[in-house]
Order: structure tokens, then sequence, then C-alpha cells
């Protein structure tokens, strides 16, 4: 029995799922204390479904804390950099084309020091332990308590990135500390990027990992808690309070696993409709394909691992924009309605014509055309049928040219439409074989949450000359499988399930980037099959 939450922008949603069936679910506003809102949605599938609160075996919840801390520019810790590349890596200094009020409210206390790696192994320059003291005390002195350390090419080799840390726990007992090989991928200052926001979000990530534990023992619930990542698994609260931006794109990941679970299919473009966007993505393998390309969070390039997501400035409280001839004329041009970006948001209830607002939304053209039938009609401006026709028509629109943007083949794809607004998507849209909207579409994303596994992921560059290619894949499968088994997953339900290889021609040889992902059940407390009597079995057999 497990429960899964997932915190919107509008909407705090919550189901509990037994035996992989869903029996009771919820859609409550979120507020202003996430945690309340999170409490009050478990509350509420709790007494719908009135089932022993100590069966519940794990809680699973996707939250949008840390992403709005960095979009709000608030809640943020002051950070030092120690970047361990010097003298090749001093062209850019850390923060290089960073927003500028972010810049100024993270700080930059930055500290160029000898270290770092090339691509082939070899030191850039000897470690300068007194250096990383000094900069250590300096950073202590002046209150600077959250410390991110990158090093050159540390995902291939993070142990001048690893003594550093234990030199300023020595000096600074008390400071949080992010590494950047924890956290991105190769590419020094993307990687540093994400380090340094990591760094940034510390404290807050204490304070809700202690929020959210509190709300759940006050409602008599003893099981572990999890947090939805940016790939689609999950980590124990105490992996997201020492890395929380792989927290930061679990919204959209968690919706596209739960339609992945809803309707069985591993392949399909999914498209999540909220109050204010629609988020398009691809399936691929039943996990949501990944970015290749450095991501956007907050205004700061980074490359830690995020859903390959377009959104879109459409949801059922987007704004319908029409001049007032427009509202009384018998027909109107495409050009002459314009939808969003703008939303009236969580204030759809009070705002939208359909609840007895005074803002025309596409929720009340969707009424209006008899493809949803809450709200009341009567509140809804007379539109003529030519005119309401012509706005449905531009909304189906735009989903088609989202659905171009994520599309990687001219064949036509089987799309999924989730969440609450997901009666936007009509059933014949261009560039989609065949819509399907799902029972349980509105809670996807909570849905996601629940059902969602542990994963292990390995991204190193090979040599094929020194390692043959079956036998290095065959240790990257097996070390991917074993990072997911140790981060609590079943061993017996290990599989992988991606492999990709880049090979490169810029270095000597047969030089290769592979990246491997692989996936468990969770390990369920009262499991009982003995995981670590399992482990060496279990990671051999399944990662072949």
């Amino acid at each position: 029995m497990r429960i899964g939450v997932d915190v919107g922008g509008t909407n705090t949603d919550a189901v509990l799922i037994v035996q992989d069936e869903v029996v009771a679910w919820t859609k409550r506003p979120t507020t202003a204390e996430v945690s309340e809102g999170v409490a009050a949605a478990i509350e509420q599938v709790l007494l719908d479904s009135a089932v022993d609160r100590s069966k519940v075996a794990a809680i699973m919840i996707g939250t949008t804390h840390f992403t709005n801390a960095l979009v709000e520019r608030e809640r943020l810790d002051r950070v030092g950099v120690l970047r361990l590349a010097s003298p090749s890596g001093e062209a850019l200094p850390p923060m290089t084309g960073w927003p500028e009020d972010l810049a100024r409210q993270i700080g930059k206390e930055h500290f160029l020091l000898p270290g770092g790696y090339e691509v082939d192994g070899r030191e850039i320059a000897p470690f300068d332990e007194q250096r990383v003291r000094d900069s250590a005390q300096h950073m202590k002195r002046t209150g600077i308590s959250s410390i991110a350390i990158s090093s050159a090419f540390a995902p291939l080799n993070h142990s001048m990135e690893r003594l550093a840390s234990q030199i300023v726990r020595q000096e600074f007992p008390d400071a949080r500390i992010s590494l950047s090989h924890e956290v991105g991928r190769l590419g020094l200052i993307e990687r540093e990027n994400g380090a340094i926001l990591n760094a940034a979000l510390l404290t807050l990530a204490d304070q809700v990992a202690a929020s959210l534990t509190a709300a759940i023992e006050r409602l008599g619930l003893s099981a572990p808690i999890y947090i939805s990542q940016n790939d689609g698994t999950l980590i124990s609260v105490e992996q997201a309070r020492r890395n929380p931006v792989q927290t930061i794109g679990s919204g959209p990941t968690n919706s596209m696993r739960g339609a992945a679970f809803l309707t069985g299919l591993q392949d399909a473009i999914v498209v999540d409709v909220g109050g204010t966007t629609s988020d398009f993505g691809v399936l691929k393998n039943g996990f949501p394909r990944e970015s290749s390309v450095a991501v956007d969070i907050g205004g700061v390039r980074t490359n830690f691992p995020m859903p390959d997501i377009f959104a879109l400035g459409l949801g059922g409280g987007s704004r319908i924009h029409l001049d007032k001839q427009a509202v009384s004329a018998s027909s109107i041009e495409s050009d002459e309605v314009r939808i969003g970006p703008d939303s009236v948001g969580y204030r759809i209830r009070e705002q939208a014509y359909v609840f007895g607002g005074d803002t025309l939304t596409a929720t009340d053209i969707a009424r209006l055309c008899g493809v949803a039938d809450f709200g009341d009609i009567a509140g809804v401006p007379k539109l003529q049928e030519s005119v309401r026709t012509t706005i449905w028509q531009e909304i189906q629109a735009s989903i088609a040219r989202g659905i171009d943007r994520v599309k990687t083949s001219p064949q036509d794809c089987d799309l999924v439409a989730v969440g609450g607004g997901s009666f936007l998507i009509g059933d014949d849209i261009d560039g989609a074989a065949k819509v399907i909207k799902p029972k349980f579409a509105e809670v996807a994303n909570a849905v996601g949450a629940a059902i969602a596994q542990v994963g292990g992921q390995i991204d190193q560059v090979v040599d094929y000359d020194l390692v043959p290619r079956d036998e290095a894949l065959a240790g990257l499968k097996n070390e991917a499988t074993r990072k997911a088994v140790s981060s609590g997953g079943d061993p017996e339900t290990a599989r992988v399930v991606d492999v990709d290889e880049i090979f490169l021609s810029y270095l000597p040889g047969r030089c290769a980037q592979v990246r491997v992902k692989a996936i468990c059940d969770l390990a369920l407390p009262g499991d009982s099959r003995a995981r670590e009597a399992h482990l060496e079995h279990g990671i051999q057999h399944h990662a072949h």
C-alpha cells in the first residue's frame, strides 16, 4: 500500500494505491506552507479509503519547494565556491553568465585553486592542501556555511573533490558541502553551476525534510518517505537533503511515469495540462526522455539529469484575449485571438466565468464547446458558435505545435493526455495517431510518484582499446545496477533500461562516453526478500 503526492503550483494531488490499483485520490489547492497541503491531501485519501494506516508501506512525494525557491529568489543560502582547475580553469570564473539578481543573493565568493584532471586522467596541477584549508577558514570567518566544490573532469576522477571536502570538514565541521560529481555530468561550468545551486538549497532542504517528516508523523504514519527525482526514480529524504537539485524536474516526470502506468504504454508522447502550462515530453522504455543539452534552471545553465520537456503557455486557466468587437462578432480570424501565456492559475475558481468570475479562460471555452461539464455555463459570455470554434481550433493548433516540438520522426505518435486540464486536448490532433485519456488522468502526477522505482546511473568515458567493449559495458551495467540496489532497490527486479554510447573523435583511440541507467522496484519495509543476501547474485544476473 503506497501513497503518492505531487505538489503543483495550483493543486496538490494525492493517491492511495493498493496492489497496483488506485483506490482513492484527491486534488486540493496548494497551500502557502506546502507541507500543510501535503498533510491535508494524504489525510483525505486515508479517510476516503478507510484503510488501516499502519498498512501504508511508503509515501512518495514530488515537491516544488526547490523550484519555487530558485524562481522566486527566496530562501537561498550564500555559497562559497572552491574550483580545483587552475591554472587552465581560470578563463571563466564561477557564476559567469548568471542572472544578476540570483548571483547577488548567492554571492560571488569563489576560490580558484590548483588541481583537476585532463580527460585522459593526467593532473592539471597538484592538489594544494594548504590553500584549501585557508579558503575554508576564510568562509568560516565570513559566515558562509554552504560550499560548492568542483574539479575539472570530476565525473571521471573525483578524488580531489573528495579530498577537498574532507579538509573543509576538518576546518569547518558545520559546513554544508555540495560536490559537483554528485550533481552533474561532464562539462565543468554547467556541472559547477548545478553544484552551486544545490549548495544554495541545502538549508531549505533541511527545513523541507523536517517539515514533511513532521507532517507525516502528525498523521500517525510511520511509513518511510521518499522524494521523486528528475529522472522518474526515488531517493530517500536524506538523499534529497544532500542533493535537492535532483528533485527540481520531478513534476513533469511524475506525470509521464503516471501516464505510462495508467496506459501500459512504454513509448508515447505525453502532455500534462495544468492550470498555467502544458508540459510535453516523450516516454522511452516507460521513462521520460532525458535532455541531451544543457538545461536552464532559474536562468542558469546546468547539466544534471533533467527530463526533455517543452512547456507551452496553455492551461485551463489561460486567459483568452479578444477585443470588444470580437466578443460580439459573428466570426473572427485566428490572428484576432490570443491564448495565454498569462493565466489566472490557482485563482481559476474565483476568476473564470464558469465559476462566477469575470475573466474569459480556456476552461470557459471548453465548457461552451461541450468538452467540459463542470461549472455554470450560464455565466459564460454568449460567444457566437463560429467565434468559440475558432478559439477552440487555435487551442488544438497550439497542442499540435507542441507535439511537433518534441517528436523526433515524421510519423504520428500516440498521445497520452493527463493533468487537470486534459479536457483541452481534443480527440483528433494533428501529429497524434491516437489520443488517450486514461482513467485517473487528472492525478497522473501523484500516480507517477506512487509507483516510482529506485535507480542508478553511471556516466563515464571508456577507452575500448584498453578494455574490450563488451567487458566495459557489462561492468558499467553492473555498477549502475549496484547503485540502484544500494538506493533501496530489490535486486530481483533490477534491469537496465537505457544505454547511451557516444564515441569521442577528439580523443585518441576508441574512446566513448557511456551512460547507463538501471532501475529496481523499491524493497519496502517488511519485504520477506533479504536484499543483502541476494545482492551479488541479483546484480550479476540482472545487469546482463
